[in-house]
């Protein structure tokens, strides 16, 4: 791969980019000639993996340890991307936790701790990420299709958390436009990883398509929104499911 990056294709930063998803978009857009730093909060392992694989195929990146409800973290995290690698032109907010619980049993500090890395901690990254970014910069986040599809029995506050991202992308779309910064929110189904391994079988029975999808398909989304191609589309929420939501 030719590892030099044209004056359009800028830093990227993917928030939570150490394995699944957040793995396969990192290693996409530095496929694509973006240098990538990659947060990760623990398992520092994995992440210099991801990292060692992306430098193996003529790529550049770092990873940086950064916890998604910590504004400090995160506003430390676009620093340094941008010190090592210069201006950003790419943010990618894949950083969220699941764990279901049915209502009468939720505990409030989960529910607190969701909220916050899910909710907040997603408006933290996309507003420091647009305060350091270029006018014409792509900011793309990762949701869920509970969006727009009941999930499990116990996945209710986790669902809420991905509504929230998907009406926050929809009005922040006006705030970035006179920029010209793009804002878009990607909402996976099921999606073969580490997380889903256990029961893989019974969600491809539920899938229209019957399969699960794969980290590179949402990749491959992720990178054409980041792309001058998608220059025209902002404040959507684009759901990826193999027709679970239908």
């Amino acid at each position: 791969m030719n590892a030099t990056v044209s004056p359009r294709s800028n830093t990227a930063l993917v928030f939570g980019g150490s394995r699944g998803i957040g793995a396969a978009i990192a290693r996409r857009l530095a496929r694509e000639g973006h240098p990538v730093a990659l947060t990760f909060v623990s398992q520092p392992e994995k992440a210099a993996a991801v990292v060692a694989s992306i430098q193996a195929d003529g790529g550049q990146a770092i990873a940086l340890q950064a916890d998604s409800a910590d504004a400090q973290a995160i506003a430390s995290a676009v620093k340094q991307a941008m010190d090592t690698f210069g201006p950003l032109q790419v943010a990618v907010v894949n950083a969220g936790i699941y764990q279901g619980s049915p209502l009468a049993d939720f505990p409030t500090d989960l529910l607190d701790r969701m909220l916050a890395v899910n909710v907040r901690g997603v408006f933290l990254a996309v507003q420091a990420a647009a305060a350091a970014m270029n006018d014409g910069g792509r900011l793309i986040t990762i949701g869920s299709n509970t969006a727009v599809r009941s999930g499990a029995v116990g996945s209710s506050v986790y669902a809420m958390t991905k509504s929230a991202v998907a009406t926050l992308v929809r009005e922040l779309a006006l705030d970035l436009a006179p920029r010209r910064i793009t804002i878009n929110n990607i909402q996976p189904g099921p999606i073969a990883t580490d997380i889903t391994a256990d029961f893989v079988d019974q969600l491809v029975q539920r899938n229209p398509l019957g399969r699960v999808g794969q980290p590179d398909e949402v990749a491959g989304l992720t990178a054409w929104l980041a792309s001058h191609e998608a220059a025209y589309m902002t404040g959507s929420s684009l759901t990826i499911d193999g027709g679970w939501a239908i």
